[in-house]
């Protein structure tokens, strides 16, 4: 199957059914009068959160979606039967955007949570209405009203409470698989991870937190080389990143250039994400050998000049992994609090992840236009469909 975390859709509710013009004509009744019933009204559209879903590949094929009409009224003061509302499952963490307005219309962040797209008609009213002491026989009705029409795009972000950023081949899904039971294909070659990967992290008894695995950036990712960066968005959600680098690449480039090529296509990407919260874990230290390894780590921490946590680990043997992720927990911990207790900061936090929001769409935007123009024929401007997805092939192992 595929990995798909955008599709364009068009919505439409079910318009309302008219109202009905009718009289009363019975045998031996000699004043009937009016018994036109009232329409029913149209089916509205829902998007409903459902945690068994985690890609939005149905709605690449199917782009259009509509709820039922309300069916029109009918004599002897019947009324017509409303429509069946439309309801449209989606991944945890899909945003919804209106295409035309930009407005953001939700976030569904919640497994069964719901959320209206598109108003339903409403109904048309029958000649009964109309009857009154001045107008015995009314002749008029009201049709029933369209239903609502949106263009929508849905945008997918995994939901996770740490985020992994580095270079293709700096031990990301070997680190996740290291203190996770999540299985990312590891390989001995640069972008093995083709797909954001989660991995449930258990501390100890009832702490866990969820960390995500995104593919490997390289320098000018902005522009659209390797995978480009609109994996990058999966990591607004997170409240912290972890920077790992491996410090004895078999390249034999720099790992401080490494980082430094990191942080110049995240701040390109959206400068308030690289102002997260952002710890160095230095990779592969068991590539090092045991007397040159403290020196050989304090010389990449001095020339970055980092300021903030170190950790120095091994993600093959697992080496400094579990101080790394009590400490992440820890953090987490202290995080949830300050919200819960200081409403300012959780309204400082939502805020900021708006900001994140707006600035990921229009750089990925940008990214997209970029795409577009190194295109010499027009005609196969197909970015949004297949030419951006990735084939996910599921294997026994």
């Amino acid at each position: 199957m595929k990995f798909v975390d955008e599709a364009t859709i068009i919505v439409e509710a079910g318009k309302g059914g008219h109202g009905c013009l009718s009289f009363r004509r019975e045998k031996y009744v000699p004043k009937g009068g009016p018994d036109g019933g009232d329409g029913g009204d149209g089916g509205s559209v829902y998007l409903e959160a459902d945690s068994a879903l985690n890609t939005l590949i149905d709605y690449r094929f199917q782009r259009k979606h509509k709820a039922e009409n309300g069916q029109p009224g009918s004599g002897r003061n019947c009324t017509g039967i409303k429509g069946d509302d439309l309801v449209l499952p989606v991944p945890v963490g899909t945003t919804v955007v209106d295409m035309d307005t930009h407005e953001v219309l939700g976030d569904l962040t919640r497994a069964g949570e719901r959320l209206k797209v598109a108003q339903a008609g409403f109904h048309g009213l029958g000649n009964t209405r109309f009857k009154s002491s001045v107008n015995r026989a009314p002749r008029q009705t009201t049709k029933g009203s369209e239903g609502e029409l949106r263009n929508l795009r849905l945008e997918l972000k995994v939901l996770a409470d740490v985020g992994l950023l580095g270079m293709p081949n700096a031990g990301k899904s070997t680190f996740i698989r290291s203190v996770s039971a999540a299985r990312p294909k590891v390989a001995d070659y640069p972008f093995t991870t083709l797909v954001p990967n989660l991995g449930v992290v258990s501390v100890q008894a009832h702490q866990s937190f969820v960390i995500a695995d995104i593919p490997g950036l390289i320098e000018g990712a902005a522009e659209g080389a390797g995978l480009g960066i609109r994996f990058l968005k999966h990591l607004v959600r997170t409240r912290l990143l972890l920077h790992l680098v491996d410090v004895a690449p078999y390249d034999g480039s720099s790992p401080v250039e490494s980082v430094r090529a990191i942080e110049h296509e995240l701040e390109k990407f959206s400068e308030t994400l690289a102002g997260r919260e952002r710890w160095l874990v230095l990779n592969k230290v068991d590539m090092v050998s045991e007397e040159d390894r403290e020196a050989h780590c304090q010389a990449i921490i001095d020339e970055l000049e980092w300021k903030g946590p170190v950790f120095s680990i091994s993600a093959l043997s697992g080496e400094g992994t579990k101080p790394l992720t009590q400490a992440v927990m820890r953090w987490i911990e202290d995080q949830a609090q300050e919200e819960a207790e200081n409403p300012e900061f959780a309204e400082r936090e939502a805020a900021r992840r708006r900001q994140m929001d707006e600035e990921a769409r229009a750089r990925i935007e940008a990214e997209r236009q970029i795409r577009r123009e190194a295109r010499q024929d027009d005609d196969d401007d197909d970015f949004d469909d297949d030419d951006y997805d990735v084939e996910v092939v599921y294997a026994p192992e």
